[in-house]
């Protein structure tokens, strides 16, 4: 129901963000309480509710709260524009798309977000194609692919979140692992892009850097790779941000409050779907769905990489659905999590292919808030970004190659 509401709705108004995701995920959650028939309305509900409030979904929502504040406040302290500053500043010369693509994985894994880089530093690619009679399409999809890089990786990110939280693993574990399978990716998209650009010129002009406001990232960063608690991690860089924000004088401490509590209110979307589907999905398990789904799935898995395959196939097919690579995840995540038990895949590394696999789809739809977002701000259209758009593609690749080649080794 709520697949074919979202997409046929979404196909049939030409615009996948026309029909709102949460009344999709109302109406679908409404009518499986409904079609659950041979128990009371109050006791269906009370799954449903059940579903909603796991222990798994409520670490995931605090979670989510935290990244909320802690990245709206370091935003609105200047920390977003001193991390583009501080990376455009040490770019290498005459390697001007290599050093963007750097510069985009740096501030994706240091802000934990997809389109926050892309609103960051489309702009300013679009700005320096033409200055240096560049591709605009090419120099915008380094952005793009960049952004992936710390959608993917960083410990604040929404997908990561998701992706530990349903297949429950630590983040610094789930970390590892996704590292040694897009790392090589990466390295061989920088090789690609310093070719391209070997004669492209670095830019100038750029603002003085405030090296002080960049500190909460780089924190955050450090003690998330060393395996602190996400949540204390996140504390530090809250509390950071509100100490160097208000010594700076960039905020006082009322502005510090309002701007931890915009940071949370604008995940309420996404707690909210968070607790539907969690609902929606208990519903379904309660009635027999998901071992049903299983069962007529598993009849085609044979092993662990037979498993694996139907994880990356699942999440991916859910994103070109929903457009969604964080909801693409918490949709697959129950299932992926019982299909990987049954088959004794490392849960690392099924967090790994649910959130690689997720981006990679994420980052080559043209329908997507990313490249929506990109396309919009480089005066394009999304399709002329798809043939450049090297860096989603080869994680992709990446992940199938891991699958079929067991690798990493540990963790298989």
């Amino acid at each position: 129901m709520f697949i074919v509401l979202y997409l046929v709705t979404s196909i049939i108004a030409g615009d996948f963000y026309k029909v709102p995701i949460t009344v999709a995920f109302m109406i679908s959650s409404i009518y499986a309480i409904a079609i659950s028939g041979g128990l009371p309305l109050a006791k269906r509900i009370t799954t449903y509710s059940r579903g909603a409030s796991t222990d798994n979904m409520m670490l995931m929502l605090w979670i989510f709260v935290l990244a909320g504040a802690f990245a709206n406040s370091a935003k609105q302290m200047g920390s977003i524009d001193a991390t583009v500053n501080a990376t455009l500043s040490i770019l290498p010369g005459n390697m001007l798309l290599a050093g963007l693509f750097l510069a985009a994985c740096f501030i994706s894994l240091s802000i934990g977000t997809s389109v926050g880089t892309i609103v960051a530093l489309a702009p300013i690619a679009a700005g320096l194609a033409h200055s240096t009679g560049s591709d605009v399409a090419l120099m915008t999809a380094v952005v793009v692919g960049g952004s992936f890089f710390g959608d993917n990786l960083s410990f604040i990110s929404d997908t990561t979140v998701a992706a530990t939280t349903t297949q429950g693993c630590k983040m610094s574990d789930k970390f590892r692992v996704n590292s040694f399978i897009v790392m090589p990716a990466a390295a061989v998209i920088l090789v690609v892009y310093i070719f391209l650009g070997a004669d492209i010129p670095s830019p100038t002009n750029i603002p003085p850097v405030n090296w002080v406001k960049v500190i909460p990232y780089i924190i955050v960063l450090i003690t998330a790779v060393f395996g602190m608690n996400v949540m204390a991690v996140l504390t530090i860089g809250l509390a950071l941000t509100g100490i160097i924000g208000i010594v700076d004088g960039s905020y006082d401490i009322y502005s510090w409050f309002g701007a931890m509590g915009d940071g949370i209110l604008s995940m309420g979307e996404l707690i909210i779907i968070t607790m539907m589907a969690g609902g929606l999905l208990e519903i379904i398990r309660e009635n027999g769905g998901i071992d049903y789904i299983i069962q007529k799935m598993i009849v085609h898995i044979n092993g662990k990489r037979g498993a694996e395959l139907t994880i990356g196939i699942l999440v991916g097919l859910i994103d070109i659905c929903t457009a969604n690579n964080t909801v693409a995840i918490i949709t697959v995540g129950g299932i992926a999590k019982q299909i990987g038990d049954r088959y004794g895949v490392d849960n690392r590394k099924c967090a790994s292919i649910l959130d690689t696999v997720s981006c990679c789809f994420q980052g080559l739809i043209p329908y997507g808030a990313q490249l929506l977002m990109a396309a919009g701000l480089a005066k394009l259209n999304p399709i002329q970004i798809l043939p450049y758009l090297y860096y989603p593609l080869c994680i992709g690749i990446a992940t199938l190659i891991s699958i079929l080649a067991r690798y990493p080794k540990r963790y298989c």
